[in-house]
């Protein structure tokens, strides 16, 4: 597909932009794949491109054996921590220095947090928001990361209770964090006419994210999506940019000044 970079950026797409008052940011798995970090499916490289991370996800998968799921995350945690935000992260960070900007993501990671953004949601949690699997208490401890992967790593043990440490994240089967789904539905309703929903590198297939776009629209503002392939939620969209975050949206904040 011909990079966005080549074309001129849609003029109604920089004037919504540029009258808002209010902008909801929703970003999925695009937005930090150019930073290098695998979507979750693409994740299974190496040691475990032999496992299903269906199976390495699941409540019942940290039942049955801690160190083998707490190993794979442990990856996962060294591998976002040896990358860095990359363009279209340090230009929501930018955005929200010129305009009221909101952010809600499906990623687990902390880059929009590292180019200087406030997350007002992780809606599938995030992977350094440690808790004790027991009890519950938050891990504030810096956990021992492997630089190379390993199959088992024994959790850090809560010190509240002695019970193993798990990562933040929503397993399948599990309630999505009811403060990050109540700070997003909050954001949308908060949506005016001449607001903007900016919907950056997510796929539109999981609810009840996938269902945010149209929510937005409901409230009167204009949706943009950001994304260099077609998806399910592209149709509800007033208007649709192809091309990749990193591409985009420095150009996008740049018309602004």
């Amino acid at each position: 597909m011909t990079g966005a970079e080549e074309h001129p950026l849609p003029a109604e797409v920089l004037a919504a932009v540029r009258e808002a008052r209010r902008i909801l940011v929703l970003t999925g798995a695009g937005m930090s794949a150019e930073s290098g970090i695998a979507t979750f499916r693409d994740a299974q490289t190496g040691l475990w491109e032999e496992f299903d991370p269906m199976r390495l996800a699941t409540p019942e998968a940290w039942a049955e054996d801690p160190a083998f799921v707490w190993a794979w995350y442990a990856w996962r945690m060294h591998l976002v921590r040896a990358v860095e935000p990359n363009a279209g992260h340090r230009a929501i960070a930018e955005l929200g220095r010129l305009r009221e900007v909101s952010i809600a993501t499906q990623n687990v990671d902390d880059l929009h947090e590292r180019a200087g953004s406030s997350v007002a949601a992780h809606v599938h949690g995030s992977i350094f928001d440690l808790r004790c699997s027991d009890c519950g208490a938050p891990f504030v401890g810096e956990p021992e990361l492997p630089e190379e992967p390993v199959e088992r790593l024994d959790p850090p043990t809560c010190p509240e209770c002695g019970g193993d440490v798990r990562p933040g994240v929503v397993w399948f089967g599990e309630m999505l964090p009811e403060d990050a789904v109540a700070a997003t539905e909050a954001a949308l309703e908060a949506l005016e006419p001449g607001d903007v929903c900016l919907v950056v590198g997510t796929s539109g297939l999981v609810f009840p994210a996938a269902g945010y776009p149209a929510m937005a629209r409901s409230e009167g503002a204009t949706v943009i999506e950001v994304n260099p392939v077609e998806t399910e939620i592209s149709d509800m969209c007033h208007h649709v940019v192809r091309g990749s975050a990193a591409q985009v949206l420095p150009r996008i904040v740049a018309a602004l000044g």
